[in-house]
C-alpha cells in the first residue's frame, strides 16, 4: 500500500510561494507587457518563390542582419515557397526584401508572388476576440464543475486555471516572447491540461468522502493526491518530454508555443495539487457539500 504523503503540511509554504510567484509574474506582464507579434500588431506578409530549394533558417539571418530584426520566415506550401512575415506597411517592402535575398544567393534568385498588408485594427480585433475566448472558457469551467462537483470545486478549478495563465504569460512578457496566435493556443491548451489534472484529483476527493467518512478534508486531499501522484507524475513527464522535443528540434517559429507549453505545464501540475486543494479548505468542504 502507497504510503500517505503529507501534501498539505506545506501548504503554507506553497502559499507563499504561489503570492511571490504570482506577483513577480504580474509585476513583469504590467510593467513589460506582452509583446506581440504580427497577428496583433499587423504588418506585411510576402510570399516569395525560389527557383530552388533554400534555407529558412539563413534567410532569416540575414534579414536580422540587414536590419529586419521582427521577422518570420515559414515554408509555404513546397520547399521553394517561403512565407516572410514582418512589420512595416509599405508596399515596396516585398520587393526590397527580394532585391536583398538576390544579393545572398544570386545563384538561386527569389521573386515576389504577392505581397499583402494586415492592418493594426485586424490585430485589435484578435486581441479581443483571444481575451473573450479566454473568459468564456473560464465561466463554462466554472459552470460545469457546480454541475458535476459543487460550486466551490469549480472556484477552486478557476482560481488554479487564472494562476496557471497568469505564471505563463508572466514568464513570456519577462523574457519578452513573441506573443501570437500560436502562444495563445498553448495558453488556451494549458487550460484544458491543468483542468484535466485538477479533475482528477476532486474525483478522487468526492470519492473518498463517501468511503473515508471519518477523515477530515486535510486528510482527504493528502490520500486522494497520494493515489493520483503516479499517474500525475507520469502524465506530466511524459508531455514534458514531448514539449522538450518540440522546443529543440521545432525551430524559432514554435520556441514561444511550446515555451508556453513548458511553462504552463508545470504550472498546472503545481496548481492541481497546492492551489485548487488549498481553495477547498478555505471554503471548509465537507462531505454534506457533497450530499
Amino acid at each position: 500500500m502507497l504510503r500517505t504523503i503529507n501534501f498539505m503540511g506545506v501548504r503554507n509554504i506553497a502559499c507563499s510561494a504561489t503570492l511571490l510567484i504570482t506577483i513577480f509574474a504580474l509585476f513583469s506582464w504590467f510593467y513589460k507587457g506582452l509583446n506581440y507579434g504580427l497577428d496583433f500588431t499587423g504588418g506585411t506578409l510576402i510570399e516569395l518563390t525560389y527557383e530552388k530549394p533554400t534555407d529558412i533558417a539563413m534567410v532569416r539571418s540575414e534579414l536580422v542582419k540587414a536590419g529586419y530584426h521582427e521577422v518570420i520566415v515559414q515554408s509555404f506550401g513546397v520547399t521553394t515557397d517561403l512565407l516572410v512575415r514582418m512589420s512595416g506597411g509599405d508596399p515596396q517592402l516585398g520587393h526590397e526584401i527580394a532585391k536583398i535575398l538576390q544579393k545572398i544567393s544570386s545563384n538561386n534568385p527569389a521573386s515576389v508572388k504577392r505581397v499583402e498588408f494586415v492592418g493594426p485594427q485586424v490585430g485589435a480585433d484578435l486581441r479581443e476576440q483571444g481575451g473573450l475566448a479566454m473568459l468564456m472558457t473560464l465561466v463554462s469551467i466554472m459552470i460545469y464543475l457546480a454541475f458535476r462537483f459543487q460550486w466551490k470545486f469549480g472556484v477552486g478549478a478557476v482560481v488554479s486555471l487564472i494562476h496557471d495563465v497568469i505564471v505563463t504569460i508572466g514568464i513570456l512578457t519577462y523574457f519578452q516572447i513573441t506573443f501570437d496566435l500560436t502562444v495563445l493556443a498553448a495558453v488556451l491548451a494549458i487550460i484544458g491540461y491543468s483542468l484535466n489534472d485538477t479533475i482528477i484529483i476532486f474525483d478522487r476527493v468526492r470519492e473518498n468522502f463517501r468511503i473515508l467518512r471519518k477523515a477530515s478534508l486535510i486528510e482527504n486531499l493528502n490520500i486522494s493526491t497520494t493515489q493520483t501522484l503516479l499517474r500525475t507524475i507520469a502524465t506530466s513527464i511524459s508531455t514534458l518530454l514531448a514539449i522538450a522535443a518540440l522546443m529543440i528540434f521545432g525551430g524559432d517559429n514554435l520556441w514561444g508555443f511550446s515555451l508556453a507549453l513548458f511553462v504552463g505545464v508545470l504550472a498546472g501540475t503545481y496548481s492541481s495539487i497546492y492551489i485548487a486543494s488549498l481553495v477547498l479548505i478555505w471554503l471548509h468542504l465537507n462531505s454534506e457539500d457533497l450530499t
